[in-house]
């Protein structure tokens, strides 16, 4: 059955036909580790792991990339400002590796937790430093490239066209609508691939161009084309990275190699959070944890991502992941039901089913209709273990383990107790140990302990 995708690069659905027959090669933009991922994070991290199961479900074998952004990501992507590590070292008071390996770790927790697949090849910046000159230099050599008295820079002018992937266009730009901060920038939207480090600068490299480190967008140019070649199937990634980070990735493949480095090119919308923004200031950032400490199976958040299409925007309430919890419930019954079953079904209908399904998935990974063919089987009136089996076989695109029995839990937080725990946690960070202590046995007083934790807090009722 053929597979449709929608392909950001050409902005349309396309049959999706691998370069190779028979294995399908993915590069995957991976986290900044300096901070702890969000569950809008983890939407496209869901996203990208339904793209990787439906392939395996048609019978591809998968090379997967992805990298670890452990230096070279600066807070602006204008190339100015310090870099997100050195930024959470100081904050944290830990060395800038103490920070990639504790929230490199994190992350990689909670897509176990999520039944996400771990990518075949994962690769931190900091261990393809040598890569990534020997980019640079092709770089230059090509002429696409120029030093200054502060960074290397990528020359946009030299491209045929910049903004292909965008659709941004230079010559309708405002002057001054972006900042120049390096005053010896041929171009506004000259980008660094590769910064001289100041004196007191702690993670810095030598290059032919003196104590360096990368820019944040040569790192994935370096290893997608060392681990996949120059050009591959399919680049995936968040929609906010279009616009400058896998733009400025073309432009670098383009000016070493006169290739767009991927196919196909996917992305995943936005989470909002109660029909806005997820942002520090209005308290709404959550993690994974957050979903857990309040009692729920992770996995419910999987399913509720596929209630929305991959492409269009996730609105997360906590009153739709109660629904959804008991929706993983349902389905979780609803197999073991079929499972115990012993009516007789005809084939036809097991194939009818699959069908649906597999033409959902296949038509751009839709997920909504996909799950519509799911809840059809779970609601046959005819228990037999041949539908099980199908669910089984769904599941596998899924990764809900439905065939794990969903152990009831009786332990949900309540909101006032978590907001005390957030801030009887802040108290700690503020080393406020007598309010900390005070909070504790206000939790204490109304039914719950907290038990503090190397990634925060757990609360259970008493």
């Amino acid at each position: 059955m053929d597979i449709y995708l929608y392909n950001t690069l050409t902005k349309k659905k396309e049959q999706f036909i691998p370069l190779n027959p028979k294995e399908v090669k993915i590069y995957s933009c991976g986290p900044t580790v300096y901070k702890d991922a969000t569950i809008g994070n983890m939407r496209t991290n869901i996203f990208q792991d339904i793209l990787r199961r439906v392939l395996k479900y048609n019978g591809y074998k998968i090379k997967h990339v992805m990298n670890i952004t452990d230096v070279g990501h600066l807070v602006s992507d204008a190339d100015e400002g310090e870099d997100k590590m050195l930024k959470s070292a100081r904050e944290e008071n830990k060395t800038p590796q103490e920070i990639a390996e504790h929230y490199t770790k994190l992350f990689f927790e909670d897509l176990k937790s999520l039944n996400i697949e771990t990518p075949e090849i994962i690769c931190k910046a900091t261990e393809h430093i040598p890569e990534m000159i020997e980019y640079v230099k092709k770089l230059i050599e090509n002429g696409y490239a120029y030093e200054t008295s502060t960074a290397i820079y990528f020359d946009v002018s030299k491209l045929d066209k910049y903004g292909i992937l965008s659709g941004i266009n230079l010559e309708e730009q405002k002057a001054g609508a972006r900042v120049e901060v390096d005053k010896e920038k041929k171009n506004p939207y000259d980008f660094a691939l590769w910064i001289k480090a100041p004196q007191n600068h702690i993670m810095k490299w030598d290059s032919p161009w003196g104590k360096c480190y990368p820019g944040w967008h040569i790192e994935c140019s370096a290893m997608g084309q060392k681990y996949l070649g120059e050009q591959f199937d399919i680049h995936t990634g968040g929609i906010d990275l279009i616009p400058t980070h896998h733009e400025n990735e073309i432009a670098q493949s383009k000016g070493a190699c006169g290739k767009i480095p991927a196919r196909y090119w996917m992305h995943g919308e936005y989470l909002l959070i109660n029909g806005g923004k997820m942002s520090k200031s209005l308290g709404n950032v959550y993690l994974l944890k957050d979903i857990i400490q309040k009692g729920y199976n992770p996995l419910v958040y999987k399913l509720f991502s596929y209630s929305c299409h991959y492409r269009n925007k996730l609105n997360f309430t906590w009153e739709g992941i109660e629904a959804t919890s008991k929706s993983l419930e349902r389905l979780k019954d609803g197999y073991q039901k079929h499972l115990e079953g012993t009516d007789n079904v005809e084939e036809d209908v097991i194939n009818v089913y699959e069908e649906k399904f597999h033409k959902a998935i296949n038509d751009d990974l839709n997920m909504p209709l996909a799950m519509g063919t799911v809840w059809e089987v779970v609601r046959e009136t005819r228990k037999s273990p041949k539908f099980a089996q199908l669910l089984l076989k769904f599941d596998t695109v899924l990764g809900l383990k439905i065939d794990e029995k969903e152990e009831k839990n009786n332990t949900q937080i309540p909101e006032e107790i978590i907001k005390l725990a957030e801030k009887r946690q802040q108290a700690r960070q503020e080393k406020n140990w007598a309010e900390s202590d005070k909070i504790r046995e206000e939790i204490a007083q109304k039914g719950y302990t907290i038990e503090d934790t190397k990634d925060g807090y757990k609360l259970n009722k008493k």
